[in-house]
C-alpha cells in the first residue's frame, strides 16, 4: 500500500537507536523508562554470570531515554540493567533486580529460571546474494508448524539437526515442502521464550512458545548443540542460515509473533525485563495498578504508549531486515489495536505504522483478529493491508462437512448450502470490497485445536494429560467422530473419516482466499484427541514420518490440490467480481443446482438443498483465461447430477480431482454439458471447463 512520505515511527527521533549500538570501538546503550529515577548498567564475567565485573550509571536524555556510551560493551559482553524508581500504584521498581535489555539481540542463561543476561551481538552475516522469494498472495499456500516438531523425528534429517533451525532447512525438508506444494512456512513462536513456573511444577513445559522473554532474540533451544556451545552469535547465524537456505529454495518464512503479552505474567510473576524497567509504562493497568488483561496470560502490553508501539515496530523491522523474514502472524492481534481506553481501534497508530513503515513494505502481515477482552472479536475489521485468520470460514466449513452431517444422521441437515458457498467464494460478507478475497486466510485447523484427523475422529476433547482435569481447550469444536470415539477398526467409519478429511482439505485448497494447512494434517497426524497440546514436547506433538498407505494417499491428494490451485487462476482471484463489470483478477461466478439449472434464491437457504455446481471464470491480466467447475454435495445420500449446459462456450468438462477417490485419479475423464454424473455422498468433484 502507499507509504506516507512523512512517515514517522511512534515517539519520533527520541526513541531511535534503543538497545546497544556498536561504533568506533565503543558502544552506546539507550533504554526507555519514563518513571525511573536511576538506571545502571551491570557487566558480568564471560563465563560466570553471577560475577559482576563493572557497573556504570546511565544518564537521562529527552524522551525518557537513559543513555551511556562506554567501551565496556563489546561483542560477546554479558550485561544486565538495574533500575530504581518511586513506589506506588503501577510501579514495581527494585534497584537490586537484574533485568534484560528489551532490545537485546542475544541472551545467555545462568542456572535459575530468571537467571538471564543480555549479550552484545556484532550481527554480521553473508546472505550470499539470496533475496526474499516474495510469493504473490494469490499463489501463497501457508504451512503452519512447530519448528522442533516438524523435524524431531524425520529419518532423512541428520540426527544432530533434529528439532533445530538447521534441521528445518535440511534438503530432506525442502524436498518435502516442495512435494506437497506449500510456499510459505509459518513457524510457531521462535522469539526467546520460557515455560511458565506452574507448568514446570507439573512436569510439563510451554511447547508452543507463546510466553515471550525477549522480542529480538531467536530461541536458543532450537539451535544445534554446536551452535549453542559457541554462543548467541552462532545461534543467530544458524537461524539466518536457515532463512537463507529456505529462500534459496523459493520458500518464505513467516513468524508467529506474540507482542500482546510477555512471560512476566501477572503482578507477582517473574520480573525479568519490562516490569522492572517501567511497569506503569509498558503494561495496561487500572489506576490502582491492577492489570487490564485482554490476553488471558496475566498481562497485556500497552500499545497506546509510544514506547511500547515503538518496541513492537522496531522488533518487526529487525526481523524483516536483519533476519530477512517474509511475514508475521500476530497472535491475539486485537490487543495490539487497543487505545488508551483499552478499546479496539482499526486505525490505531501502531496498526497504521506497521502498514506504512517503509522498512516493512512487501512483508506479509497476518492478524489473528481477536483477543479475550471486551470487544475483542474483530474478524474482518482490520485495516486494508492486513490478512486475517478467518474463523468464520473455519466454523462454517467444519459445520458443513462435520456437525451438520452428524445432526442429519439423527434428524435432517439443519442448514442449506448458502453460507458454505459464501465462504468458498471468498467471504465477501466478511471482508470489504477493497480488501478482496485474499484478505482471508482460510483454514479448518491450526496448532490450537484438534488436528484434522482428530476433528473427524472425536466428538469431544481428551485433554486429561494436560493436568487440568480436561477443563482447558475449546469445548465447541464442530467435530464429528463418524460413529466411534477415537480409534476404531470399523472399515466403514474409517472410510468416512478419510473422505471427510479429503473434503476439508479440498475445501481449503479450492476456496478463494489464502489457504493455510497445519503441519501433519496432510498425512492425518493425531494427538489422540488432545485439542490443547501446548504443554507437551513429546511424540504426542512431534510429526511422525512413518506413514501407512492411507496417509500416503492423503498426502498425494494435497499435492494434487496445490498443483491444481497453481494451474487454475480461476481458483485464486485477488478481487471480488461485480455484476456487469470487468474486474481484472476477479473470478466471475455462476451457480447451478443438481439439475444444471441456475440456482434460485430459495435454494440457498433450503436445508433440503445441500448440493451445488459452481463455475468460476478468471479475468486475468497476466495469465491465460481459465474456467473451473466445482461440484459440492453435502449429504450422505448419493445423487445424480446433470452438468450445466448453459456455460457460455463450454464444450466439455475435464475431470481433475474428486474427494470420493481414495487416491488421486490421474486419468482425466471427459464429460459433456448435460451429461449425468453419479456423485457419492458427501463429496466434491473438480473439473476444468473447456
Amino acid at each position: 500500500m502507499p507509504v506516507s512520505r512523512a512517515f514517522a515511527a511512534p515517539g519520533g527521533s527520541h526513541l531511535d537507536d534503543l538497545g546497544v549500538r556498536l561504533h568506533d570501538g565503543t558502544a552506546t546503550l539507550r533504554v526507555w523508562s519514563q518513571n525511573a529515577s536511576s538506571v545502571e548498567l551491570v557487566i558480568f564475567d564471560e563465563t560466570d554470570l553471577d560475577w559482576v565485573t563493572d557497573t556504570v550509571d546511565l544518564e537521562r536524555r529527552p524522551g525518557s531515554v537513559w543513555e551511556v556510551t562506554t567501551d565496556l560493551l563489546q561483542p560477546g559482553t554479558r550485561y544486565a540493567l538495574r533500575v530504581g524508581g518511586p513506589h506506588g500504584p503501577g510501579n514495581t521498581f527494585n534497584p537490586e533486580t537484574l533485568l534484560l535489555d528489551p532490545y537485546a539481540k542475544g541472551l545467555a542463561q545462568g542456572d535459575g529460571y530468571e537467571e538471564w543476561r543480555s549479550v552484545v551481538i556484532a550481527d554480521g552475516f553473508d546472505w550470499g546474494g539470496v533475496h526474499k522469494p516474495r510469493i504473490p498472495l494469490d499463489r501463497t499456500v501457508v504451512y503452519e508448524g512447530h519448528l522442533k516438531g516438524m523435524t524431531k523425528r524425520h529419518p532423512g534429517v541428520t540426527p544432530a539437526l533434529h528439532g533445530t533451525y538447521a534441521g528445518l532447512a535440511h534438503p530432506a525438508m525442502i524436498e518435502y515442502f516442495h512435494s506437497i506444494g506449500v510456499t510459505t512456512i509459518e513457524l510457531l513462536p521462535i522469539h526467546a521464550f520460557v515455560p511458565e513456573p506452574r507448568l514446570l511444577e507439573r512436569g510439563l513445559t510451554n511447547y508452543w512458545g507463546y510466553n515471550t522473554l525477549n522480542f529480538f532474540t531467536p530461541h536458543a533451544a532450537y539451535a544445534s548443540d554446536d551452535a549453542r556451545k559457541e554462543g548467541p552469535e552462532a545461534v543467530l547465524s544458524e537461524f539466518k542460515g536457515m532463512v537463507r537456505l529456505l529462500h534459496e529454495a523459493g520458500l518464505e518464512v513467516v513468524l508467529d509473533v506474540v507482542y500482546n503479552h510477555t512471560s512476566e505474567e501477572g503482578i507477582g510473576g517473574p520480573r525479568s525485563s519490562l516490569r522492572g524497567i517501567d511497569n506503569a509504562g509498558y503494561y495496561r493497568q487500572q489506576p490502582d495498578g491492577a492489570y487490564v488483561d485482554t490476553t488471558g496470560c496475566g498481562n497485556t502490553l500497552d500499545t497506546s504508549t509510544d514506547a511500547v508501539a515503538r518496541l513492537v515496530l522496531d522488533s518487526l523491522r529487525y526481523w524483516a531486515t536483519e533476519m530477512q523474514i517474509d511475514g508475521f502472524r500476530f497472535d491475539l492481534a486485537a490487543a495490539l489495536g487497543r487505545n488508551a481506553k483499552h478499546e479496539y481501534d482499526r486505525e490505531h497508530p501502531l496498526l497504521r505504522a506497521i502498514l506504512e513503515d517503509p522498512l516493512l513494505q512487501d512483508v506479509k502481515m497476518i492478524a489473528e483478529p481477536w483477543d479475550v477482552g471486551l470487544g475483542g472479536w474483530q474478524t474482518g475489521n482490520f485495516p486494508d493491508g492486513f490478512l486475517e485468520w478467518n474463523d468464520r470460514y473455519r466454523d462454517r466449513v467444519r459445520n458443513f462437512w462435520l456437525s451438520d452431517i452428524d445432526y442429519a444422521r439423527r434428524a435432517s441437515a439443519p442448514v442449506g448450502i448458502g453460507g458454505f458457498a459464501t465462504r468458498l467464494a471468498g467471504s465477501s460478507n466478511t471482508f470489504a470490497d477493497e480488501r478482496g478475497p485474499l484478505a482471508s486466510v482460510n483454514f479448518v485447523t491450526a496448532h490450537d485445536g484438534f488436528t484434522l484427523h482428530d476433528l473427524v475422529s472425536y466428538d469431544v476433547k481428551h485433554n486429561e494429560a494436560n493436568g487440568e482435569n480436561n477443563h482447558d481447550g475449546a469445548d465447541m469444536n464442530r467435530a464429528f467422530n463418524h460413529g466411534a470415539e477415537g480409534p476404531t477398526d470399523d472399515p466403514t467409519i474409517l472410510a468416512a473419516r478419510r473422505k471427510a478429511m479429503r473434503n476439508l482439505l479440498g475445501t481449503v485448497l479450492l476456496s478463494a482466499g489464502i489457504p493455510m494447512l497445519t503441519a501433519g494434517d496432510e498425512t492425518g497426524r493425531t494427538q489422540r484427541g488432545n485439542n490443547n497440546a501446548y504443554a507437551h514436547d513429546s511424540a504426542l506433538t512431534w510429526l511422525n514420518w512413518e506413514f501407512e498407505p492411507w496417509q500416503e494417499d492423503l498426502r498425494a491428494h494435497v499435492a494434487t490440490l496445490t498443483r491444481l490451485r497453481r494451474e487454475n487462476p480461476a481458483l485464486r482471484p485477488s478481487r471480488y467480481a461485480r455484476l456487469g463489470e470487468h474486474i481484472p483478477n476477479a473470478s466471475v461466478m455462476d451457480w447451478y443446482d443438481q439439475n444444471g439449472e441456475t440456482m434460485e434464491q430459495e435454494q440457498w437457504t433450503d436445508p433440503g438443498n445441500r448440493t451445488l455446481q459452481y463455475v468460476a471464470a478468471s479475468t486475468p491480466d497476466s495469465e491465460d483465461f481459465n474456467r473451473i467447475l466445482l461440484i459440492v454435495h453435502g449429504t450422505e445420500t448419493p445423487i445424480d447430477i446433470t452438468l450445466p449446459d448453459a456455460v457460455d462456450g463450454a464444450t466439455r468438462f475435464v475431470s481433475l480431482w474428486s474427494s470420493a477417490d481414495e487416491n488421486p485419479d490421474a486419468q482425466q475423464r471427459i464429460l459433456a454439458p448435460g451429461d449425468v454424473l453419479p456423485v457419492p455422498g458427501t463429496s466434491m468433484h473438480l473439473f476444468r471447463v473447456e
